[in-house]
């Protein structure tokens, strides 16, 4: 199997791996469409970002510029918010969308949200298992089903860890939503836009889950649990 081409993998998986590709356009497009749009406050990500920390008396959280295309994310370990150029500089719509998503993330980990600390606690996990799960799965398939089943158990973690990032990311851009027009960096109409690049950029992460799940559903199919299993 390891050698050869799977036609059940890609009839299993393949829907996803399409829905992952139009998640991606979608994305981008959105965010090509409203980064021409600029804010009436003429915040810039960084501003927006920071605004909605003070206006939360969360003092401790720096935000920071870092390298990439949309490579925003907050580390709650360090407690830094990092914006890529074009958020952390852009004073576009899509910019103060993103940068404020990102500082929902803070608002998360200073109210302790349940959903992100557990997220938080199987990143370990899933970084080891989205590295050995596929190894240890098709070796076991050849040499001994207890190794093929904890390549299985180590790629289940990596499907907990994507169903639980989706409310710990609905959750941010809800936040975020709601705090741009709190804190006025943006009009009503404006947030509906800032709303729009958000929920594009949610079907990434709806995607990557169901593309993880239709995975673990097919190792488990080749386990023999589900459809028989091929020698």
């Amino acid at each position: 199997m390891f050698f050869h081409f799977d036609p059940a993998y890609f009839i299993i998986v393949g829907p996803a791996f399409i829905l992952a590709i139009i998640a991606q356009i979608w994305v981008k497009g959105a965010f090509s469409k409203y980064s021409q749009v600029a804010s009436s406050s003429g915040y810039s990500g960084a501003q927006a970002a920071q605004r909605i920390l003070q206006a939360n008396g969360i003092n401790d959280v720096s935000v920071e510029q870092t390298t990439g295309f949309l490579s925003d994310h907050y580390d709650p370990r360090s407690k830094v918010l990092r914006l890529s150029p074009d958020i952390y500089q852009g004073r576009s719509l899509a910019s103060i969308g993103v940068a404020a998503h990102e500082a929902g993330h803070a608002l998360q980990h200073a109210y302790g949200y349940a959903p992100l600390n557990l997220r938080s606690g199987l990143v370990p996990v899933t970084q080891v298992g989205s590295w050995l799960a596929w190894p240890l799965f098709f070796i076991g398939m050849f040499i001994d089903p207890l190794i093929a089943w904890v390549g299985v158990m180590l790629f289940g973690a990596v499907v907990l860890f994507q169903m639980v990032t989706l409310p710990v990311e609905f959750n941010a851009s809800k936040r975020a939503v709601e705090q741009i027009q709190q804190v006025g960096i943006v009009n009503p109409n404006e947030a509906i836009a800032a709303r729009r690049v958000l929920n594009a950029a949610a079907m990434t992460y709806v995607a990557a889950t169901i593309q993880a799940s239709l995975t673990l559903l097919y190792f488990l199919m080749r386990m023999g649990l589900l459809g028989g299993r091929d020698e």
